[in-house]
């Protein structure tokens, strides 16, 4: 992939070496940048038409898991920040070398240029000076500071405003300079304005909407942004038509003249018209089984491109119960602990009655591998302290110490007069409802019986808080899904277990704690991971919370799965990287002239 920016890129390595080896990462370099370089899943293909002016050209992406709002900060879904995210940016972001390479940003700060600052409480960037929006507006550094008072602001909720909470304020050094003020040392100053969760918004366009008010901005539905492409077009949860941004500092290099992101369907259907019929050029997401990827791309008219990043398909226990509603209209409320996942001997028997190696090798394929851990990547913050296990008989054992036994011979477990009914809720996905199914299967051997419930994933994922099928209201006993640290450092990803996180009717249904779990101690963790400078403690101390979310048996992971794309044989550009969403470099793609 090629950047116009090169000169100004700044070696990850080289940053952290000379910044007292603050950061975990440190270590991280020399052992995984071979293995980011060189992975198979790393699909990259240069474009040949740099040159060019925007062809008369649509491309057309195919996403079944349709967006539904563009403002990725007040979506709980990769969906919608995947389609915010070709309009939106971010100051920079890490390719999958974890190299910074900067977006609006002028130039990756570093000891050597003074942006990163020698006692780690603070880091300047500088902006770029040809930047506009969408509608011809100037980008200054009042955009960056009002993105962050958005995100911070508790009226407003927003899904990310745990990674920025790290933040003390931000000073304005002139029109295209910021210095960001950190609480205290901070090993990860590329964790804010960085990536998936860093793109900046318009400060002339959301001033009015700084509250309570957010979710009525219209640019929810049509932003402006700085990016390539610009939205004409947005019927929520079936279509959103882009053209190329004429104020686009790049605007003559594009490819396209339009995009068209289409929504709706299933994954299976999504790939094959990209694979088989050629439909459509680009493919979001295939949640597939193996065999039926491997016979699609078999037709030679696309290709599979996949990631072996950080998501991680996991099993989520609910702590609180969601058969009982408080007196104001709650449900899943800290007021009423879960019946039997409040004890760990259940929680950990849960654990034992799912057979993670059928589902991996099974359903998944080579784009699978089960896992036990939390934290599935970088490499050197992977913990080796833990295991799983598929064994009936134990699990079993566990149930009976525990006190769940079936007294009323009708075939399922109780205690205190309550049953073992469970309502287990994912996505709509053939490959989530067969792993349901065989989840479903072991549990009722077990002597429970199970409700299997599948949502659309555009209510799913929405962040709704009015809908009480979102993963945040977590009306259900068990759900699943997939999702992963959006940074090469897993801190922010970790959060997300803190107490604070926790979504109730309170705080109007934000944060992405959404099992519940709130434990001091792994919150004091937390706080220590955040400002530990030795590199070697603070490998230990995220890898021990890993083991405290694992061995507590708060989430149960299933499968490191690899993020799978469907891409057309004649389209070059497409770059994946674990640390963005799958468009990041959507300025780079390209359709060859005789594609069909």
């Amino acid at each position: 992939m090629k950047h116009t920016h090169d000169p100004m890129r700044s070696s990850f390595a080289k940053i952290w070496i000379n910044f007292y080896q603050f950061s975990l990462l440190i270590s991280l370099i020399s052992l995984t940048l071979s293995a980011c370089g060189s992975s198979p899943s790393s699909t990259s293909t240069n474009s040949t038409y740099s040159n060019q002016q925007p062809q008369e050209k649509t491309l057309k992406l195919l996403y079944w898991q349709a967006p539904t709002i563009l403002n990725p900060h007040l979506s709980a879904g990769f969906k919608d920040s995947e389609a915010s995210r070709i309009t939106l940016e971010p100051l920079a972001s890490f390719n999958h070398q974890l190299e910074l390479i900067p977006f609006l940003a002028a130039e990756i700060p570093s000891l050597e240029n003074g942006g990163v600052a020698k006692d780690g409480k603070s880091v300047t960037w500088k902006l770029k000076k040809d930047v506009k929006w969408s509608d011809g507006t100037p980008f200054t550094a009042d955009d960056v500071i009002f993105t962050y008072e958005f995100i911070a602001n508790p009226k407003v909720g927003t899904t990310t405003s745990g990674t920025y909470e790290i933040i003390k304020d931000i000073e304005k050094i002139d029109n295209h300079t910021i210095k960001i003020n950190f609480k205290a040392v901070t090993p990860a100053w590329y964790s804010v304005f960085v990536g998936t969760e860093g793109m900046i918004l318009p400060r002339h366009i959301f001033q009015a909407y700084n509250g309570e008010n957010s979710r009525q901005a219209p640019a929810n539905l049509k932003p402006v942004g700085t990016g390539p492409y610009r939205v004409v077009e947005f019927k929520p949860g079936d279509v959103v038509v882009y053209e190329a941004n004429p104020n686009f500092r790049e605007a003559k290099l594009l490819g396209f003249q339009r995009l068209e992101l289409k929504g709706g369907g299933d994954a299976t259907s999504a790939a094959r018209a990209v694979l088989q019929t050629q439909d459509a050029d680009y493919a979001y997401n295939l949640q597939v089984e193996s065999n039926i990827l491997k016979s699609l791309e078999a037709a030679g008219k696309g290709k599979i491109v996949s990631n072996f990043g950080a998501l991680m398909e996991r099993m989520m226990l609910n702590q609180t119960d969601p058969n009982k509603t408080t007196p104001d209209g709650e449900r899943s409320s800290l007021k009423f602990p879960h019946p039997f996942f409040s004890d760990p001997k259940v929680r950990q028997a849960f654990s034992l009655a799912i057979n993670r190696d059928m589902i991996a090798n099974q359903l998944y394929g080579i784009l699978g591998k089960p896992t036990s851990n939390f934290v599935v990547n970088p490499p050197q913050v992977i913990s080796g302290n833990t295991t799983y296990e598929f064994n009936l008989e134990k699990a079993a054992k566990l149930l009976d110490e525990a006190g769940w036994k079936d007294t009323n011979n009708n075939g399922i477990r109780d205690k205190n007069g309550i049953e073992m009914n469970l309502v287990f809720q994912t996505s709509v996905n053939p490959l989530r409802q067969k792993t349901q199914q065989v989840i479903k299967q072991s549990l009722e051997q077990l002597g429970m019986k199970v409700e299997l419930k599948s949502i659309d994933p555009s209510v799913y994922f929405s962040g709704d808080p009015a809908n009480p099928d979102t993963t945040e209201r977590f009306t259900a006993d068990l759900q699943l899904f997939s999702t992963g640290n959006t940074n090469p450092d897993p801190t922010a990803y970790l959060k997300t277990y803190t107490c604070d996180q926790i979504p109730q009717k309170a705080n109007n249904w934000t944060g992405d704690n959404f099992s519940r779990y709130c434990n001091p101690e792994y919150d004091d963790l937390w706080t220590q991971a955040t400002t530990e400078i030795d590199p070697k403690k603070r490998q230990e101390i995220l890898i021990k919370m890993n083991d405290m979310l694992i061995n507590n048996t708060i989430v149960i992971p299933l499968v490191h799965r690899a993020d799978v794309q469907g891409v057309n044989q004649q389209l070059t550009g497409v770059d994946l990287t674990p640390w963005d969403l799958t468009v990041w470099n959507i300025k780079d793609w390209k359709k060859s002239s005789n594609s069909p």
